[in-house]
């Protein structure tokens, strides 16, 4: 029965390797509830029609475009951690001495190849580097700099939306005191009627201020956990790279740079 069941969902470790995934759907899952509970209220309607800017609308549409990169990313974040626990677990059985490139492949001693990944392409690098150096210490800073640099990437566009999602909710408020602000300076006369026309016009300014403040700061708020999230996973992705090529690869590529010379 433990057999199927790892057959056909995986083994328990591989399960938490999708944890970011499972994190990401209950956030979005509460975020949704939330959006449903507003729009039982009313308050979502009222926002669509009282904000004559759209950007209320803007914001939205792209926080679902940004929250969709996100899950897409944070997706292949799992499976490349799934791919370079098997990867530890293959290195750290004692198959790190015999690791040598083969068709393009990363190979153990007895043909054996590597789960591909990111892990896999470092090690490549590193096997690389230590056939074209003569002797010496390998250093992999430079190359793990670079790793780092290329993981960071799938994040750089969600913090720069939840970025832009905030100017753009200062840039509502600002259009929406504007618009507040206009049938104040149009005031001729301080008869009743007028007086309840420029208040009108006050309200749907106001309105449109706070809607688009609120629409904003909320998004980018729920962008920024979603990203920390990812964050995360890809800190323990490149823990587990580090640790791996440091304690068991790296030894043994010296080994075999120093038997050769």
């Amino acid at each position: 029965m433990t057999e199927f069941r790892e057959m056909i969902i995986g083994r328990p470790i591989e399960l938490r390797d999708y944890a970011p995934v499972l994190r990401w759907l209950l956030l979005n899952c509460l975020a949704a509830f939330g959006i449903l509970v507003l729009w039982n209220i009313g308050l979502v309607q009222t926002m669509f029609e009282t904000d004559r800017t759209h950007i209320s609308t803007l914001i939205l549409v792209i926080f679902a475009f940004t929250a969709l990169h996100c899950l897409v990313q944070t997706s292949e974040v799992s499976r490349q951690l799934v791919a370079a626990r098997k990867v530890r677990d293959v290195i750290a059985s004692g198959a790190a001495p015999g690791l040598h490139l083969g068709g393009g492949r990363v190979l153990t001693a007895n043909g054996r190849p590597l789960e591909p990944g990111v892990m896999t392409a470092h090690i490549a690098n590193l096997i690389t580097k230590s056939e074209l150096q003569n002797s010496g210490h390998i250093d992999q800073t430079l190359l793990l700099r670079a790793l780092a640099d290329k993981l960071r990437n799938r994040e750089k566009l969600g913090l720069f939306v939840s970025e832009a999602l905030l100017r753009l909710a200062l840039l509502g408020t600002a259009i929406g005191f504007i618009l507040m602000l206009i049938p104040i300076a149009q005031l001729k006369s301080f008869d009743a009627e007028t007086l309840r026309i420029a208040l009108s016009g006050m309200t749907n300014g106001m309105a449109i201020a706070l809607n688009v403040t609120v629409t904003g700061i909320a998004s980018a708020l729920v962008l920024k956990f979603e990203y920390y999230l990812l964050d995360g996973a890809i800190a323990e992705l490149f823990d587990m790279i580090t640790e791996t090529t440091e304690i068991h690869v790296m030894p043994a590529l010296e080994r075999n740079l120093n038997a050769r010379t």
